[in-house]
C-alpha cells in the first residue's frame, strides 16, 4: 500500500508496530492497561507538543496542542494544568553510578587492563585503597556499609573468599531491584530512542546509532558471539568512561559545562528470523 500523503509515513507506521511489541509485552506482564497507557500517551502528546513545536513570538494555545495531537481540547487543558508527577532517581542509582565510576577509572582502583580490582572493605592505612575509602571520596552522607549492604542485595557487588569487594563484571547494573532496572530502563531507552529520532526528522548532524545484525546462526554461533560482544563492549565503556571521567575533572567550574552524553551498548538474539539473512553493519 502506498503512503498516504496526509498521513505519516507507511514505513514508520510499520517500524513503530514493531518497536511497540516489546514495550506491550512489558506492560501487559506488568499490570499496565490500554487505558493506562492512553492518559500517558495523552499527557506525553501534550508535553512534547507544548515544549518541542512552540510557535515564534507566539503562545501556545489549546487549540494548537489540539491540532497537533489530536488530543481533545478539554484533556488538553486539564493536562496543561495538572504537574506530572515524576519519580525521584532511586538512591542506590545515584550514588552508585558514581561510586563505580570512580572505581573503573581511578588508577589505584583498577589493573593495568584497567579493570575494577577487588577491594578489601577497609584499607591498613589511610591512603590505602579500600571500599570504604572509595565511598567516603564521592559523600560523607551515607556509611561505606549502608551502600554495601545495598550492592549485595542487588547484585552490583559480592563479597569474595577474602573478604574483598568485587564489583560486577558488567559494572553497575543491579541483578535485583525493579526500580533501579527500571530506571535504566527508562533512561538508556529514552536516549537511544532520542539518538535515532534524531536521525529520522534530519535536523542537525546524524547522531551515531549503529549495529551488527546476523541471521542463520546456531545457539552456539550466538553464544559465542555473545561473549565476545560483552568483552568487547566492556572494553570500549571502560576505555570511555575514564575518558569521560578525565573530561568531567578538567571541566569543573567552567561556564557551559552543563551537558551529558549517554554510550551504551545491547546485546539481542532469538529464534526468529526478522531481518535479511545477510548481515550488515547498520546506520539510521
Amino acid at each position: 500500500m502506498p503512503n498516504n500523503p496526509a498521513g505519516p509515513p507507511d514505513a514508520l507506521i510499520s517500524a513503530l508496530r514493531r518497536l511497540l511489541r516489546p514495550l506491550v509485552r512489558l506492560m501487559i506482564s506488568k499490570g499496565v492497561t490500554l487505558p493506562t497507557l492512553t492518559n500517558l500517551l495523552k499527557e506525553t502528546f501534550v508535553a512534547v507538543a507544548e515544549e518541542d513545536f512552540p510557535v515564534n513570538g507566539k503562545r501556545q494555545t489549546d487549540s494548537r496542542i489540539n491540532l497537533l495531537t489530536g488530543v481533545h481540547r478539554k484533556d488538553v487543558k486539564r493536562l496543561r494544568e495538572e504537574q506530572p508527577s515524576e519519580r525521584a532517581m532511586p538512591q542506590a542509582v545515584g550514588l552508585g553510578a558514581q561510586i563505580v565510576s570512580r572505581w573503573v577509572s581511578d588508577a589505584l582502583t583498577t589493573d593495568s587492563e584497567g579493570r575494577p580490582i577487588p577491594l578489601p572493605r577497609q584499607g591498613k592505612s589511610p591512603t590505602d585503597p579500600s571500599f570504604d575509602s572509595l565511598v567516603e571520596g564521592i559523600s560523607t552522607d551515607v556509611r561505606p556499609r549502608a551502600v554495601l549492604d545495598e550492592w549485595l542485595r542487588l547484585g552490583v557487588a559480592i563479597i569474595d573468599e577474602n573478604d574483598r569487594v568485587v564489583l560486577n563484571r558488567q559494572a553497575f547494573v543491579p541483578e535485583k531491584g525493579f526500580d533501579e532496572k527500571a530506571f535504566y530502563f527508562g533512561r538508556n531507552i529514552h536516549d537511544h530512542l532520542a539518538a535515532t529520532t534524531h536521525n529520522l526528522i534530519g535536523d542537525g548532524n546524524p547522531r551515531l546509532e549503529r549495529s551488527v545484525h546476523y541471521g542463520g546462526l546456531t545457539e552456539s554461533s550466538v553464544n559465542s558471539l555473545a561473549e565476545e560482544a560483552e568483552k568487547v563492549g566492556m572494553d570500549a565503556l571502560l576505555t570511555l568512561n575514564r575518558l569521560a571521567r578525565e573530561r568531567v575533572d578538567a571541566d569543573k567550574g567552567k561556564n557551559g559545562a552543563d551537558q551529558r552524553f549517554n554510550f551504551g551498548l545491547y546485546f539481542f538474539d532469538d529464534d526468529h528470523s526478522l531481518d535479511d539473512q545477510q548481515g550488515s553493519d547498520s546506520e539510521e
